[in-house]
């Protein structure tokens, strides 16, 4: 390595595993040890609703660290540094969740999205057009900065501009909303009292916009 080259430390190791350790964790105690969830569902479908509020965790705190630092707050270098391994890795959990959700999406596993002919409700259908045009959006972000697109400074200033980012934030809030809300509003059938991840996740947006509204310029 040539002497004058500089080394950029960051945290994203450390960050992504805490993240995956707390959103799989906070799955297996809600669902498994203080719900009625049999363990053989946690392969598949307990481990992805933990991989799925792991990987908006880490979408948010990528889209986020820039406006904390605008509205003044004080981000250690090593977490700014971590932007792209954050937004990456959350983009590969995103992919991984979508493909086991399109495996597990049938009436039997989700029935509150299915009419009795086997139809979608509306509120499902919500929540699948929200959670495919998220992952478009999201993909395109991505996608952008490993191409040759990259070059293009007029797509580059849409992919990264503040209304682009808000649009893919809202997008997510969307599925995570008619994916959970009816839930939500009954919080004494929350095995341990402990909400469900879809409204965690969605806190985890409300204050993540809130952000990216006030910092994002």
């Amino acid at each position: 390595m040539d002497s004058n080259s500089k080394v950029i430390k960051n945290s994203a190791p450390s960050i992504i595993f805490s993240i995956l350790i707390i959103g799989v964790g906070y799955a297996i105690i809600r669902y498994h040890l203080l719900g009625s969830v049999e363990w053989k569902d946690f392969p598949f479908f307990i481990l992805n609703k933990g991989l799925a509020f792991s990987a908006f965790v880490l979408i948010i705190l990528n889209f986020s660290l820039s406006p904390l630092v605008h509205l003044g707050f004080n981000i250690p270098e090593t977490w700014l540094n971590s932007r792209k391994a954050l937004g990456m890795t959350g983009f590969l959990i995103v992919s991984l969740h979508t493909l086991m959700s399109l495996i597990l999406f049938n009436p039997t596993v989700y029935s509150k999205f299915f009419e009795i002919d086997g139809t979608l409700t509306a509120f499902g259908g919500l929540s699948m057009l929200g959670g495919v045009l998220s992952f478009v959006v999201l993909w395109a972000y991505n996608l952008s900065f490993k191409t040759f697109m990259k070059e293009d400074k007029v797509f580059m200033k849409f992919i990264t501009s503040r209304k682009f980012l808000l649009l893919a934030m809202l997008l997510g809030a969307v599925h995570l909303f008619f994916m959970g809300f009816e839930g939500w509003l009954k919080p004494s059938t929350w095995p341990g009292n402990l909400p469900p991840i879809s409204l965690v996740s969605f806190t985890f947006f409300c204050i993540g916009y809130i952000i990216n509204v006030l910092g994002r310029k």
